[in-house]
């Protein structure tokens, strides 16, 4: 959720490099850049797409904008919800932060390892662990740590700060996604980005100044906690980013049963090691079990969700949807845990909205789906949900209709026989 879930190294692959005869990534061979070129003259598929509609405001009119404004509010209401069976559990007592998300990744692991074995088949899954098991274990790291420090945050500091703070992942994510997925920026994102991150200042002043609003604010562990945070927001960049480059070039079953397999080990070890006693201390009664159902459940519906909308936006533009969870938390934490809200947590959530806002305005109609690490018609990407080259490729069969293939052959022509793109996902 909201990055994880990807570390530098991750980045730095080029995009074309995944091999193995059971993966459905795509070859690149130069001439599918041709074809096409030839297919629609001087300009790309992508190119001819993209100015089907005209302005500054053209994003605003497609139809794929609204699904990541209704997407973006469920996973943050979902999120919204995690966070507040963490506060309860913190209230009842009960701070286990490995331990709370060991189930996510075990359930996670149950639905898609067992499908991903099935469309590979057992060698075949073997072959992709072997060859790039390690990448998917720096993604689940950065993942696992994430959520963890998250967790941890809540003993120290408020439902409301852990969330806002958690923006900090948008800096990570446009830092690393500049730096090593050639994505560059258009001015009027950096400055929402930037209005953002004022925000965030706006919001530890207050904290700091009010010491309240839940959380052990004794002296120095109100800072503590939003170093949490500030840390786990950190780690959730990292894994977001990783998990946008991953879900655009593999089916999202391999990611995350992938992620999920490796974090569940990950996680198992951490909270073998640093979760004993709090373990031993935790309060165990029906409500405790209910809210680690809840959160359990909610946590991996999020987790299902997020990689459709990193495959339509980006990792950035899924932090900034994430931002307006903060609205739902005030109304949650108003009601569930009696907050009192300083006078200078509206200047915040105004300043994110407005940042939020101004992110949208020039976008064109691929907007961020288009990815510049895939090529400029997204060939070596997977032509899956909601991806670019799903709507580039049903888009130039039509002119060049064949009679013998399929409506669900979108893949490029130089593929073997193990390599499928018809999946839905």
């Amino acid at each position: 959720m909201s990055e994880s879930k990807d570390q530098i190294t991750v980045q730095t692959t080029a995009a074309g490099s995944h091999g193995g005869p059971a993966v459905e990534y795509p070859k690149h061979d130069a001439s599918t850049d041709a074809n096409h070129e030839v297919d629609s003259g001087s300009e790309a598929p992508a190119d001819q797409i993209d100015k089907q509609k005209k302005g500054f405001l053209a994003y605003f009119k497609t139809k794929e904008f609204y699904i990541i404004l209704i997407l973006g509010q469920i996973l943050a209401i979902t999120n919204t919800a995690t966070s507040t069976f963490s506060t309860l559990l913190s209230e009842k007592g009960t701070s286990i932060p490995a331990f709370q998300t060991f189930f996510n990744y075990v359930l996670l692991n149950i639905i898609f390892t067992p499908y991903t074995v099935y469309r590979y088949g057992i060698k075949g899954w073997f072959q992709m662990v072997y060859k790039r098991g390690w990448k998917y274990i720096i993604l689940a790291f950065c993942d696992v740590e994430g959520n963890y420090f998250i967790v941890l945050a809540y003993r120290y500091t408020t439902m409301l700060s852990a969330q806002l703070i958690n923006f900090w992942a948008i800096a990570v994510v446009v830092v690393i996604s500049f730096l090593f997925l050639r994505v560059r920026y258009h001015i009027t994102q950096i400055l929402g980005i930037i209005i953002c991150i004022g925000g965030m200042g706006v919001l530890i002043a207050s904290d700091h100044i009010t010491g309240t609003n839940g959380g052990d604010v004794s002296s120095g562990n109100q800072l503590k906690g939003d170093l949490f945070a500030l840390l786990g927001a950190t780690f959730y960049g990292l894994a977001n980013t990783g998990e946008e480059y991953f879900v655009s070039t593999a089916p999202v079953y391999e990611v995350l049963g992938q992620m999920a397999f490796f974090g569940m080990i990950i996680n198992g070890a951490q909270a073998g090691i640093f979760d004993r006693q709090s373990f031993r201390d935790a309060t165990w009664d029906s409500k405790v079990g209910s809210y680690l159902a809840g959160y359990t459940l909610c946590l991996t519906f999020f987790y299902c969700m997020a990689p459709l909308l990193f495959r339509l936006s980006s990792a950035a533009f899924f932090n900034i949807s994430m931002l307006t969870m903060n609205f739902w938390g005030v109304i949650i934490g108003i009601k569930v845990f009696h907050y009192t809200i300083h006078f200078m947590y509206p200047i915040a959530f105004v300043m994110i909205i407005v940042g939020q806002l101004i992110y949208f305005i020039g976008r064109r109609v691929l907007g961020e789906a288009r990815k510049p690490w895939l090529g400029r018609n997204q060939e070596r990407g997977v032509a899956g949900l909601f991806t670019a080259k799903k709507k580039i490729d049903s888009t130039a069969v039509t002119p060049n209709s064949n009679p013998n293939s399929t409506g669900n052959d979108t893949a490029t022509p130089n593929h073997d026989h193990l390599t499928s793109h018809t999946s839905p996902v």
